[in-house]
């Protein structure tokens, strides 16, 4: 069997050498993935057919506005621009939950495969939430570290109410 070979890779121009700048450059992809999660949930709701997940994906979508609103306000809180930068991750995830739209028939198969899009978006967001509080709260922003927190929270109340939903209708629905 052949060995992989480890390379090390160079840093493009204007890499981050500080945590404050790593944790700038964070805010900046999640306010671009929350921006994107914003565009998308109205087609995701839209394709759910179970009522009880549109309005779950519903009430996720004012919740995400809100999301964007809340880092705004982390942005002015340590004295910069909101700023978007394309995070790559969502915009994978977001591209397989489009996918699996066109891979699935409505109903509850298609309902099923929304909520664990929906759950790979949720964690994606509680791993990115939890290490940015973790940064804001070692660089000394307490405001920042609150609007964290709290938005954290949200993502983790969201998943669980997937989980409860899938295991309660949505799953039992599809097989």
């Amino acid at each position: 069997m052949a060995k992989a070979t480890a390379k090390q890779v160079s840093p493009q121009k204007g890499a981050a050498d500080e945590l404050r700048e790593f944790f700038e450059d964070g805010l900046k992809d999640i306010y671009w993935a929350e921006k994107a999660l914003v565009k998308s949930l109205p087609k995701i709701q839209k394709n759910a057919t179970s009522e009880h997940l549109k309005g779950a994906v519903g009430n996720h979508l004012e919740e995400t506005k809100d999301h964007v609103t809340r880092l705004e306000e982390v942005f002015r809180s340590i004295g910069k621009k909101a700023q978007a930068q394309k995070c790559d991750a969502m915009d994978g995830l977001l591209k397989e939950a489009d996918g699996i739209l066109k891979e699935t028939k409505p109903g509850p198969v298609r309902d099923a495969a929304i909520i664990a899009a929906a759950q790979k978006v949720e964690h994606y967001e509680i791993a990115t939430y939890g290490t940015l509080a973790t940064y804001a709260k070692l660089l000394g922003h307490k405001t920042s570290l609150n609007l964290l927190l709290q938005t954290l929270k949200e993502e983790k109340n969201c998943d669980t109410g997937l989980t409860r939903l899938a295991k309660t209708e949505i799953n039992l629905k599809a097989v």
